[in-house]
């Protein structure tokens, strides 16, 4: 197995566009809004808002041009409704681009017939902050459900009845140290044990790119560079590229060779992440440089005096 490889160019993403049912574990969904014009009220002739281009203000990711190699180890990194997830919805071909293409292999998936990029996304794991499990389903069928593409029909169905590849699960499962968790049911586990639990489910899958969005936000320090520590290991193992959205800038730092930083879904940078300066990160959360020291001094003395001037912990 080889990892995929990325690329978009020029690259646009509205915030509400065009969301499709995607790779396995995908939660997108289109939006359930009733159609209106922009007063808020539909329109009398049709029911539905009239057809307009989406304003720049609209846009998740604006003019992104990057690619990430087959099997390469990547972090993205920049704060909140910068464009993190929506970038990684993009890549497992679960939105289209309002502008601009992307490429998973060489191929936009949306010229692709429906079968064609129905098998490309087979190949795609993506793991959303939130994972989608069942409460009352055991871990282990959780965990095994990252199989039901390559199993059979007969065997998918009977694995409700017997569970199928336990062994796979607990290893799995061990590698994020819940083990022990095999048999519970998922509404029994900590929200930081079911994220591990979406986790081990892309490590039995058979795929060759992992889509990861903010895997640590549950997680205490300790926990959360293990947890990337396994990730790491298995996708370099395995070939797999993956790509990890990251709130924890200096475990993005320390763990990934190569980082990617958006701010308000334009690419400020693409370094090796030995290469990434302080001054950089604060340009990132704050602006510029001497603003960031500026804004932090006086939001320092005035709560918190014993924080001095910003770290890549942001």
């Amino acid at each position: 197995m080889s990892g995929l490889a990325f690329s978009c160019t020029h690259l646009n993403v509205c915030r509400t566009g065009g969301v499709q049912v995607a790779a396995p574990y995908s939660l997108a969904q289109p939006s359930s809004a009733s159609p209106s014009d922009s007063t808020g009220r539909p329109s009398p002739e049709t029911g539905a808002a009239p057809l307009v281009a989406p304003s720049a203000t609209a846009l998740a990711i604006k003019q992104l041009s990057l690619k990430i190699g087959s099997g390469e180890q990547v972090a993205v990194i920049g704060s909140s409704g910068a464009g993190k997830t929506t970038l990684l919805n993009t890549f497992a071909a679960a939105l289209k681009p309002t502008d601009g293409t992307v490429k998973i292999n060489a191929h936009n998936p949306w010229r692709l017939g429906n079968y064609r990029r129905r098998m490309l996304r087979r190949q795609l794991f993506l793991a959303p902050q939130t994972p989608p499990l069942p409460p009352r389903q055991r871990v282990a069928t959780a965990v095994l459900a990252g199989r039901v593409p390559v199993w059979s029909l007969v065997k998918s169905l009977s694995s409700l009845v017997r569970t199928k590849e336990a062994e796979l699960a607990f290893d799995a499962l061990n590698a994020f140290s819940i083990g022990d968790k095999l048999w519970h049911r998922v509404d029994r586990l900590s929200g930081g044990e079911r994220q591990r639990v979406s986790l081990a489910r892309a490590l039995v899958s058979d795929t060759s790119a992992m889509l990861v969005d903010e895997p640590l936000s549950a997680l205490d320090p300790a926990l959360a560079g293990q947890t990337l520590r396994a990730l790491i290991d298995h996708s370099a193992q395995n070939s797999k590229t993956l790509i990890c959205s990251l709130h924890q800038v200096e475990l993005a730092l320390g763990h990934f060779p190569r980082v990617i930083g958006l701010k308000n879904g334009e690419l400020l940078f693409d370094m090796a992440s030995d290469a990434i300066t302080d001054d950089i990160i604060r340009e990132l959360y704050f602006g510029s440089s001497d603003k960031a020291n500026n804004d932090l001094s006086e939001t320092s003395a005035s709560i918190n005096p014993v924080i001095a001037t910003p770290t890549r912990c942001i």
